[in-house]
């Protein structure tokens, strides 16, 4: 299911036309996974980001060397940084993602809503 989801995650944005300069994951197994999965379909390699494995973060620093970049990691974490980044109240769901640009939430999507967009 969680590598389905990663396939899901990639597929989706790349049929949506986002483009994508980095994927950074956190080193836990699951995450890596998914990042790889999600890559390929980007044409990324994922690059282990240990502050992504667990507790809170910041955002703008862990993502400061790209301008437009992939984290794949945990929640409650992500729910978080992305209240962090835009102050909008989100919960994600596992396998889902929220897209942030120049501060402003753009998109919350579900896994059944990433895979509506696969197909």
């Amino acid at each position: 299911k969680g590598e389905r989801q990663g396939t899901n995650a990639g597929c989706a944005l790349a049929a949506l036309g986002v483009a994508l300069e980095a994927c950074l994951t956190s080193p836990k197994v699951r995450a890596v996974e998914t990042a790889r999965r999600a890559g390929e379909a980007l044409g990324l390699e994922p690059v282990t980001e240990p502050r992504l494995s667990g507790g809170p973060f910041d955002p703008k620093e862990v993502a400061a060397d790209w301008e437009d970049v992939l984290l794949v990691g945990h929640d409650p974490d992500f729910s978080t940084a992305v209240h962090d980044l835009t102050g909008a109240q989100v919960r994600l769901s596992k396998g889902g993602l929220a897209g942030v640009d120049r501060g402003e939430l753009r998109v919350l999507l579900g896994p059944s809503e990433l895979a509506a967009i696969v197909g």
